[in-house]
């Protein structure tokens, strides 16, 4: 296990470069990541077993119970790469991504881009034009080629976020190029198209599935006229960066890369379901953005380990075809609605 990486406790910034804040404690953050640690020695130690030196993940539930549980940050770029389908993408098309790269630019995406890579992380020591290296030049190339490889969505922003935090544990451009392509172009489906309707119409998928499962929260955003859009878009569109916690955001993607976008429904419908009453005590709109600021922090959602046992439980049952038939119906709506 990279004990390196997992244990910066004394420092003021975390194993993946971002800097602590004044107010950040220490103390609770060792306790938590001493058990974490033991933690992550079993599961680093089945996952080397489950691996050895294949390059392959299997898709079976042994596979699915050992991603649920969290990959190990020397596996991680592996087992992402094998389970969206990047590396048989990236071993079947050999040197397109150089290609996009060496292509003529589009001067107005480029300009967009560079408009928004110092706003990228400015709490990541490696984002620092100073940092040798600086991640800014890799960030700049991998939403280049993608803007490239993908004209219909070009760039938008959310994007260099997503973008970052693949650079940051895959510690490969290339590599880097082909999970956001696995995440953008099939994952996530029309969440950063012009119209956004992938995005649009997954929001209101959570307020139906709030509709069944937290009644009453749903009854709440009704009666005070609150749209998802408002408290949830950007859970979406930053898939929980800079809302919850590196390490909880992690093993999020562990599972998203495995089984899909359904992941992100089960995440929000926890976050809710868990803290409605604190929810349920808002008086008005500006209490309720509050309340859905407020349910992304604390001990909840530091314990990465604990929480990711309780999306899988907590919702209750969550099936594939239950979300595309609410799919279906949404953007139904939305294109109703927007004609």
């Amino acid at each position: 296990v990279e004990i390196s990486v997992m244990m910066c406790l004394s420092f003021s910034v975390d194993p993946y470069g971002f800097e602590r804040s004044d107010d950040f404690d220490y103390e609770s953050y060792e306790e938590l990541m001493s058990e974490y640690l033991a933690v992550l020695t079993r599961r680093s130690i089945k996952w080397s077993k489950l691996l050895q030196g294949k390059r392959r993940v299997d898709r079976n539930l042994k596979v699915k119970r050992y991603v649920r549980k969290g990959i190990p940050n020397e596996h991680r770029p592996q087992v992402w790469m094998t389970a969206s389908g990047a590396q048989e993408r990236l071993e079947r098309n050999p040197g397109y991504y150089q290609s996009l790269l060496d292509a003529q630019h589009d001067p107005r995406l480029v300009e967009t881009i560079r408009t928004d890579l110092h706003r990228t992380f400015p709490d990541n020591i490696h984002f620092r034009k100073s940092a040798d290296p600086c991640l800014q030049k890799t960030l700049f190339n991998v939403l280049v080629a993608y803007g490239h490889h993908n004209k219909a969505v070009g760039y938008c922003q959310g994007m260099n976020f997503i973008a970052g935090y693949l650079i940051i544990i895959s510690k490969d451009e290339e590599m880097s190029f082909w999970l956001m392509e696995a995440l953008l172009d099939r994952i996530l489906p029309d969440y950063y198209t012009l119209a956004m309707l992938g995005l649009k119409a997954d929001q209101e998928v959570l307020g139906e599935l709030v509709r069944m499962k937290v009644p009453a929260v749903w009854q709440l955003m009704q009666d005070h006229g609150v749209m998802w859009t408002l408290v949830v878009s950007r859970w979406f569109i930053c898939l929980f960066i800079d809302i919850l916690p590196v390490e909880t955001v992690l093993r999020i993607w562990d599972s998203l890369f495995y089984e899909g976008s359904k992941i992100l429904f089960r995440v929000a419908l926890t976050l809710i379901h868990h803290h409605q009453d604190v929810i349920l005590q808002a008086q008005n709109l500006p209490d309720i953005c509050e309340c859905f600021k407020r349910i992304t922090r604390g001990a909840f959602v530091e314990d990465c380990h604990a929480f990711m046992q309780r999306i899988f439980q907590e919702p209750g049952s969550l099936s594939m075809s239950t979300v595309t038939k609410l799919r279906e119906s949404c953007r139904a709506r939305i294109t109703a609605d927007e004609s």
